[in-house]
């Protein structure tokens, strides 16, 4: 089976791939030419500053000058993203290439860094709301919505409360996740299983993604989206808005975001306020930015027992797909590695690798810092029986005989393994088996040695 990668692109690359008029736009806001400027590589950042208050081209030879000779690979690629999110701006001439700053971006900074950002809306007064959750509630808020999400993203049954989503929405999240045959429950992908060994902030931002680009059939500008979801990130965690601040379109997306748990939602007497978790006010980092590991919660024994010290219902579900799960208790998980239950996850296109990079990130701080966190026996056994079902690998081919002399042969054989086609030959009986792709051109290569 192909190996499906899921590449989770953050709001940088969104942008990027927005048109220019719009981006011009997006750079109207200054918060947004901020969470720009903090995604942007160190050597990008320090261009940007410098030229910040510079109003003519720079030349390319004059930006390399302000790198050293070591820097060369890392100025390329600064300069490559600037391009990208049309912060710079290219001027061809004839002698040399040229930059500047692009002039709605440069801009929008200045003013930000003179004068200071003002959000569109201001943190409620507390003789207003209600108590507000604590920084430790609104953790575990957020982890219980996202859990809940990815429940009914991969198994709708196992979900304690469905969300808000449309029915063709969660179908758009599920794309490429989910696979059913007929009279036959859904079974995750191989994809959808690589998307569960995500982080959640890369998990975050494949789901944001679509959401963002399925927004258009819904009449909603993409730009706006984004423009919003920046916006949010430069809340403050903890805090409560007025929903009244917020547009028509914003408040509709705010009652999704609350379901992804980037925001929580509380009503009071007359008034109804939303409170940004770390998941919003986190929106804006770059992924390449995330270092943080996730606290591990598996011990795997040399018998193949697992113990997973979880109550989280996502993670007996994750477990489920690989392990034969024998009971669980209110915070522990007991489950066992068989023959059977990995070849169920085989025939679903989970590798071997995927399961076995699962059980090293997910190891329980006690045995994490062992070396190796998954014992060895295990692992290699895993990964023995995977190869039992690879034992025969089926290879479209065509076999050639009978070649008039061997100087013909010879030449045939260097043919076929100079377009690496070549899977077998036997010199003595003048035989040999090129690959099927290969086939065409062996037939014009012998009908010219012919003539």
């Amino acid at each position: 089976m192909p190996q499906v990668k899921i590449i989770a692109k953050n709001f940088m690359d969104m942008v990027a791939s927005l048109p220019a008029i719009k981006l011009d736009m997006l750079y109207r806001n200054q918060f947004i030419c901020e969470a720009i400027l903090r995604s942007l590589p160190p050597l990008a950042k320090k261009y940007v500053l410098q030229m910040l208050y510079i109003d003519d081209p720079i030349t390319s030879k004059s930006l390399q000058e302000w790198v050293i000779a070591d820097g060369s690979s890392k100025h390329k690629v600064s300069i490559d993203r600037l391009i990208q999110l049309r912060v710079f701006e290219v001027i061809d001439r004839k002698k040399e290439t040229t930059y500047k700053l692009n002039p709605t971006f440069q801009t929008s900074l200045r003013k930000h860094l003179i004068y200071g950002g003002i959000l569109p809306r201001e943190p409620m007064p507390p003789n207003v709301i209600a108590r507000l959750p604590t920084s430790e509630e609104l953790d575990a808020y957020a982890l219980e919505q996202w859990e809940c999400f990815l429940l009914q993203l991969i198994s709708s049954g196992q979900a304690e409360k469905s969300s808000s989503f449309s029915s063709s929405m969660m179908r758009i999240f599920q794309r490429g996740f989910l696979r059913q045959r007929e009279k036959e429950a859904p079974r995750l992908t191989e994809s959808g299983f690589q998307f569960l060994l995500m982080d959640t902030s890369a998990q975050l931002w494949y789901v944001i993604r679509e959401y963002i680009s399925n927004s258009e059939e819904q009449g909603v500008d993409q730009a706006d989206l984004i423009a919003f979801l920046l916006e949010l990130s430069f809340h403050t965690t903890g805090e409560a808005y007025n929903l009244d601040t917020l547009t028509d379109y914003q408040t509709a997306m705010i009652k999704d975001l609350a379901d992804l748990g980037l925001v929580k939602l509380q009503k009071g007497r007359k008034e109804s306020w939303f409170i940004p978790t770390k998941l919003a006010t986190n929106l804006s980092v770059s992924l390449a930015d995330t270092t943080s590991r996730k606290q591990g919660f598996v011990v795997v024994e040399t018998n193949f027992r697992m113990y997973a010290y979880s109550s989280s219902k996502l993670h007996c579900e994750i477990l489920r797909l690989f392990s034969r799960v024998e009971y669980q208790l209110p915070n522990l998980i007991v489950a066992a590695i068989t023959k059977e239950s990995l070849y169920n996850a085989f025939e679903n296109g989970i590798t071997a690798d995927q399961i076995v990079t699962f059980l090293q990130q997910n190891a329980h701080p006690r045995v994490a810092e062992k070396v190796p966190s998954v014992p060895e026996n295990v692992t290699d056994q895993i990964r023995l029986w995977e190869t039992d079902l690879h034992r025969v690998e089926m290879t479209p081919a065509h076999h050639y005989d009978e070649f008039p002399s061997r100087d013909v042969f010879e030449a045939a054989s260097d043919f076929a393994r100079m377009h690496s086609g070549l899977l077998w030959e036997d010199a003595n009986k003048m035989r040999m088996v090129v690959r099927a792709e290969i086939h065409m051109l062996m037939r014009e290569h012998l009908r010219s040695q012919n003539k």
